[in-house]
């Protein structure tokens, strides 16, 4: 994001703004360019059809120049805690195997 804050949930509010998205999670992934850039994970809703392309481009329409996604990824559920929480550091872990292969 070049030193500017980005807030999660900023993202992650555009992105279920869709009527495809169910819920949303955005993490930062590695950037050579920023330091780190917004990647959204994304479950559907039943029977709703979407791809990550026309998500990303669906929520940066509303985002401003430097909040923009560089991916959105579609995954059949979140991972989550015993209590609910989604678990942010498993997408991370689970996108960092993805890039490494």
């Amino acid at each position: 994001s070049g030193g500017i804050n980005i807030y999660p949930v900023d993202l992650e509010d555009a992105l279920t703004a869709h009527p495809a998205v169910r819920e949303a999670a955005v993490i930062g992934a590695p950037s050579r360019d920023w330091g780190e850039t917004p990647v959204g994970f994304v479950t559907l809703r039943p029977g709703a059809q979407a791809d990550g392309e026309s998500l990303r481009a669906f929520a940066n329409a509303t985002l401003g120049k430097m909040q923009r996604l560089s991916a959105v990824r579609i995954v059949d559920e979140l991972p989550r805690s015993a209590i609910g929480k989604i678990l942010k550091r498993e997408l991370q872990d689970r996108l960092a195997r993805d890039t490494t292969m």
